[in-house]
């Protein structure tokens, strides 16, 4: 298997991080997002959508999309949830993370880390909110579902993480503080 990703990109690193944890092997292929590495016509002949991570297995089917990939990888791992409802609220916060979380948190780390830019306060606003909502979860358990780590905990910390390159104050979402240290040490990193 190749992973495509360029390793500043949380959405890469998570699926890094779920076959590391998983003892699946890969080659992984640096793909800078700075660079347009991802506009090449030999990067666009895989995956026309021009994004990373994409993963391309052993008989060549490529595989796009950082959450579909690391629920293919996950399959029938523990990382994933037996019961069906800890699976649906797995998934819940895997959408949440792709639709109230990254659009917020990761591009205002992206915009003012990256390309040195002011972030629009309404950006930062949703962040804060993200933050404060993932806060106000994790102050009431160790983990996102189910009592152990999940994909969506793999999910969320990988730009939680690095939220303050963005702008955020980490110091004032204490339990997520918490819970990235706890996320860190099962994945080893």
């Amino acid at each position: 298997m190749r992973i495509y990703g360029d390793s500043i990109s949380g959405n890469c690193l998570k699926v890094k991080w779920t076959a590391d944890l998983l003892g699946q092997p890969y080659d992984w292929i640096e793909t800078s997002v700075l660079t347009a590495e991802t506009r090449t016509p030999d990067y666009l002949a895989m995956n026309p959508a021009g994004q990373v991570p994409l993963v391309v297995f052993a008989d060549g089917r490529p595989l796009a999309q950082s959450n579909a990939i690391i629920l293919h990888l996950a399959e029938e791992s523990a990382l994933i949830p037996a019961d069906a409802y800890d699976r649906a609220k797995m998934l819940e916060w895997l959408f949440w993370e792709q639709y109230s979380h990254e659009p917020y948190v990761a591009v205002a780390r992206f915009q003012k880390h990256y390309l040195g830019k002011d972030v629009e306060p309404r950006i930062m606003d949703r962040g804060k909110g993200a933050l404060k909502l993932l806060d106000d979860e994790l102050a009431k358990r160790d983990w996102l579902v189910g009592g152990a780590l999940t994909l969506a905990d793999i999910a969320l910390v990988a730009y939680t993480r690095v939220a303050e390159e963005g702008g955020f104050t980490l110091a004032d979402y204490p339990a997520v503080v918490r819970w990235i240290a706890r996320v860190e040490a099962a994945l080893g990193i």
